[in-house]
């Protein structure tokens, strides 16, 4: 009851005409840098922080979270429409969601994501504001050998379920530790793989990564085909004149959106990255299931042809994951996605901390900020689902101009964030990489989740070491570390044997005579 009080008071303040001001330029701002890829809900919220100072903090902070979630549906828009995702958390939606808006459903699409994101960002802020102190107690079981396990699980995880190939995902995954391992080591003070050259003493900022592999390196790909694809923008339009979701459509992605959430909620409680390895998880558990029932003629298999469970669960599981991560900031002082780092430091530079003591100490900001993240959400569904059709004509543009512009916003978001010209000429190699990665089936996402994972994992495994004086027995101690392995192992061995059914079931199809089916 003290909990739903203090709600109600967050709500007083966060109602206001100022704040809610605030909420809807953060909301619309971050739709629309969403939608341009480099200029992500975290550069976003990078850029507004000089401009915020002048505001009271409860007010900067409703803006901050504003942008926050506008970005995510942002993000979603671009993979949707242009199959160019603004963050690397939209990719999974891309790929089902742009197959739907080739067969003349991108309203449909939109609108799926419009109302995941809303699903997932009410639930995740709900179960913040009233079961906080639980979140914080779980947060705080994990030492340095559970977050080493668990960024053994995220890799492993999203290798196997974003490839259909395990060799190709692992090269994807080898690719990305190499370049989180450029840079200073922070224990030792040794150069790894600089080349000698300075400006890579601090690393690969990773807005340069995720620009580079998948803005440009879609770019790239795109102009390679050009001549040998057929504009699809009017498929894409043809249909597009009510978002809205129709009976059937609904029925199939309530179940979705449900599953998604079961993904999100528990990720954004845990330094596991954002939200890239939930929405994998979500779309690769909604891809079986629809195996699943293909198999027993419960219902067809769209999936690779644009299933709208494959944009419902993804889209769920990134808000979701969303509004625990902002329980974890408040809580913790934990920053889990790039966003939250930033607004950590945003937090500190109004001379704050976040964790146990913010609820005490600055309580008023505190339930005002969860307050907003209701009000936000509610502002983005009336705000985007009725102009999906809008967002769709993007794609009248032709594609030389419209591709053309999103090398300049990417270029110009790369340099904006550190004004470095070797940022521009690593975006230019990562470019290259990303087009080729396409060019030969490598997916792009294990190398995003090791780039951010990889320095987590490798100084949480050090910390362990140093705990256990050395001894690798360490990182196996504990309960949790032991239920994540037997979990690593058992995914493993299902991942196995599935593949093993699947190529023999291929072999009988291949020997079976013409006019029969095999068993």
């Amino acid at each position: 009851m003290a909990t739903l009080d203090l709600l109600m008071g967050g709500f007083a303040a966060a109602l206001t005409p100022a704040n809610l001001l605030w909420a809807l330029i953060g909301v619309t701002l971050g739709t629309a840098v969403g939608v341009l890829p480099g200029l992500g809900s975290a550069m976003a919220v990078a850029l507004l922080l000089p401009v915020t100072f002048k505001l009271d903090p409860t007010g900067a902070f409703i803006m901050f979270t504003a942008v926050y979630y506008g970005g995510l549906f942002g993000d979603s828009t671009t993979s949707i429409l242009m199959n160019t995702p603004g963050n690397s958390s939209a990719i999974a939606t891309a790929i089902e969601g742009h197959k739907m808006a080739l067969k003349g459903r991108a309203s449909q699409a939109l609108a799926t994501s419009a109302i995941g994101a809303f699903i997932g960002a009410v639930t995740s802020t709900a179960i913040v504001a009233f079961f906080s102190g639980v979140i914080i107690d779980i947060a705080l079981r994990f030492g340095p050998a559970e977050y080493f396990a668990l960024a053994v699980f995220a890799f492993l995880a999203t290798s196997a379920v974003v490839s259909q190939s395990m060799v190709r995902g692992l090269i994807a995954l080898s690719i990305g530790l190499t370049v989180a391992m450029v840079g200073i080591d922070t224990q030792s003070g040794a150069a790894r793989f600089t080349l000698g050259v300075p400006s890579l003493y601090e690393g690969v900022s990773i807005v340069t990564v995720t620009v580079g592999l998948l803005a440009l390196g879609e770019v790239l790909h795109v102009a390679s085909r050009i001549h040998r694809s057929t504009d699809q923008s009017r498929e894409v339009l043809r249909g597009t004149g009510t978002p809205w979701l129709s009976l059937a459509d609904l029925r199939r992605a309530l179940p979705a959106w449900l599953r998604g959430l079961g993904f999100g909620l528990p990720f954004g409680a845990i330094p596991a990255g954002g939200s890239e390895i939930p929405t994998f998880l979500a779309y690769g558990s909604e891809r079986k299931l629809a195996k699943m029932r293909a198999r027993r003629g419960k219902g067809p298999d769209e999936f690779g042809e644009g299933a709208i469970e494959g944009v419902a669960a993804p889209e769920s599981a990134a808000s979701a994951t969303a509004g625990t991560a902002m329980g974890t900031l408040l809580g913790l002082g934990l920053p889990t996605s790039a966003t939250a780092a930033i607004m950590l430091a945003a937090f500190q530079q109004y001379g704050m901390q976040p964790g146990p003591l913010l609820f005490e100490r600055n309580g008023d900001l505190v339930w005002a900020l969860l307050a907003s993240l209701f009000i936000g959400s509610v502002m983005l569904l009336v705000l985007n689902l009725p102009f999906a059709p809008l967002w769709a004509k993007l794609l009248l543009i032709p594609k030389r101009y419209l591709y053309a512009g999103i090398t300049v916003f990417a270029v110009l978001g790369v340099y904006a964030a550190a004004y470095s010209m070797a940022d521009l000429w690593l975006l230019i190699l990562l470019g290259l990489l990303g087009f080729m990665m396409r060019r030969y089936e490598i997916p792009v996402a294990p190398v995003l989740i090791a780039v951010i994972l990889g320095p987590l994992a490798e100084t949480e495994l050090r910390r362990a070491l140093a705990v256990g004086q050395g001894d690798v027995g360490v990182l196996f101690a504990g309960p949790i570390t032991l239920g994540i392995y037997t979990v690593i192992l058992l995914a493993v061995a299902f991942v196995g044997v599935a593949r093993a059914r699947s190529r023999t079931r291929a072999r009988k199809e291949e020997t079976a005579p013409s006019g029969t089916v095999p068993r």
